[in-house]
């Protein structure tokens, strides 16, 4: 009996559910979005690299290569807890990405407005003096595992303020502000340092560690080069250099600031 290819797709749309549609779009941008976010990051070598064990366990299959696939197929049977470790920080970056909201802007008020500009002071004062600093301002995503290995604050935003803590003889200069609000809640915070292949050499740790915080949370995080003064600003990964003070301000205010809908 032969059963022609026009009925046999027949047959499989009408075996196909509206639910096993929405199943299959739904894979597709998970798989999508994830493929987005391992791009350009060692998470992509890794990833080739388990492509290529996957191959040698089918090759040694074929070839009944019983040493090599009990040995690949030990490897598997770790794969969860190998996978969780070797790309745990672009699993922590997804779930925060996947909590974050965007309905809602942190600087609002006119208090934290007046901090907004308090802390666009502060960098270009210190830019001017070449004193190395580095400011987080969070967003949507909490900063609270870095907050807690800092010094705790609890200080109006003020241009004298953060002065005084990135001055070369505060005992907190060598790390970083973390500012929530109208408030900096920590100083001499320690930030996770991004290991991106593509960054440049020429970049120092203060610029390295605001962009490993940018690339896992939404923070924007401002850095003060101690040998240029230089200023720069790191968000979602990315960094743009040599900001000046009607720039910065420009991009903080686009930033932070709530716009009317007209």
């Amino acid at each position: 009996m032969i059963v022609s290819k026009k009925g046999t797709v027949m047959d499989f749309l009408r075996q196909l559910r509206w639910q096993d549609l929405v199943d299959i779009i739904l894979m597709s941008i998970i798989l999508y979005r994830l493929l987005l976010m391992i791009k350009g990051t060692k998470a992509a070598h890794m990833l080739m690299g388990l492509g290529v064990l996957l191959l040698g366990s089918i090759f040694s299959r074929y070839f009944e290569l019983y040493t090599v696939d009990w040995l690949i197929q030990s490897f598997w049977a770790q794969i969860v807890i190998a996978i969780i470790i070797l790309f745990q920080p672009e699993i922590r970056r997804a779930l925060a990405q996947m909590g974050e909201t965007k309905f809602l802007r942190t600087l609002t008020s006119a208090e934290e407005l007046k901090s907004l500009e308090e802390i666009i002071r502060a960098t270009i004062a210190l830019a001017n003096r070449k004193i190395g600093a580095i400011i987080a301002i969070e967003r949507e995503t909490s900063l609270k595992d870095f907050v807690e290995i800092g010094t705790p604050l609890d200080a109006k935003v003020s241009k004298e303020v953060l002065l005084s803590i990135f001055h070369p003889t505060s005992p907190i200069h060598d790390g970083a502000v973390v500012i929530r609000g109208n408030r900096i809640v920590a100083a001499g915070c320690f930030l996770p340092i991004t290991m991106g292949p593509d960054i440049s050499k020429s970049l120092g740790t203060r610029h390295r560690a605001a962009l490993g915080l940018s690339e896992e949370t939404d923070a924007v995080v401002l850095i003060v080069s101690e040998e240029t003064g230089t200023v720069s600003l790191a968000i979602k990964g990315n960094l743009e250099s040599h900001l000046d003070m009607g720039t910065l301000r420009d991009i903080l205010t686009d930033l932070f600031t709530a716009k009317e809908k007209k």
